[in-house]
């Protein structure tokens, strides 16, 4: 049989190390490929369409949650894990809405990661036992009331929703044009969409309205 094909992104190298050595005992699991930052990781997943892709929240560059519909856009048989420090509900809403199908916390045991990885390649969910499993269910039947910000980031097109996020994290249109395989034009012509639809243009309100409508990590504002 096949093993389970996983690729590992993370910017501590002693977290890739240690992930590095839990897969290379596996008997079903093994490392195919492995980055430091979310712009390296979107894009070597392109080329390698692993089963499974294990990645940090917070990476230089392209964070995880933003990696997410990256990785499903180019590579959608690949199952993601996200890996992280932050047991926050938001977090793992986003995770979840993104398409992750794994959300396991850094202070797990390895044996969790491993048992994440394998029920993610089934198709299944998993979350660290440490996370209140209601928060799978909360997503799954989305019961939660969308605020009147809520309704104007839906009049967004998925791919201004996607470029949106890549905005307020810092990223020049280069990057995202490159990111998204599209020209620069293009992702100018999508800001400008944006900021017509959601009525600001300056970086920090939308960096502020993100935030207030949960699709923003409020470590992502700047220092006074």
């Amino acid at each position: 049989m096949a093993k389970i094909g996983v690729f590992v992104a993370d910017d501590h190298s002693v977290v890739r190390e240690g992930l590095r050595q839990m897969l290379a005992k596996s008997k079903t699991l093994e490392l195919v490929g492995e980055a430091a930052d979310g712009e390296v990781a979107v894009k070597a997943i392109r080329k390698l369409q692993p089963d499974v892709a294990i990645l940090d929240v917070a990476m230089p560059l392209v964070s995880g949650l933003e990696c997410i519909p990256l990785v499903k856009n180019d590579s959608p048989g690949t199952a993601i894990v996200i890996l992280s420090m932050f047991a926050r509900e938001m977090y793992v809403h986003q995770a979840l809405a993104a398409g992750a199908l794994g959300y396991v916390l850094k202070t797990a045991p390895w044996p969790e990661v491993l048992e994440a990885v394998q029920m993610v390649a089934q198709g299944k969910y998993f979350l660290s036992r440490e996370i209140n499993s209601d928060l799978i269910r909360g997503y799954l039947n989305n019961e939660e009331q969308k605020s009147a910000e809520s309704s104007r980031y839906d009049m967004l097109s998925a791919r201004e929703q996607q470029i949106f996020r890549l905005v307020i994290e810092g990223n020049p249109t280069k990057n995202i044009a490159e990111l998204l395989c599209l020209s620069p034009k293009t992702v100018e012509k999508h800001r400008s969409n944006i900021s017509k639809k959601l009525g600001m243009s300056e970086p920090l309100a939308m960096l502020k309205f993100a935030m207030k409508i949960g699709v923003a990590d409020p470590d992502l504002w700047p220092d006074s």
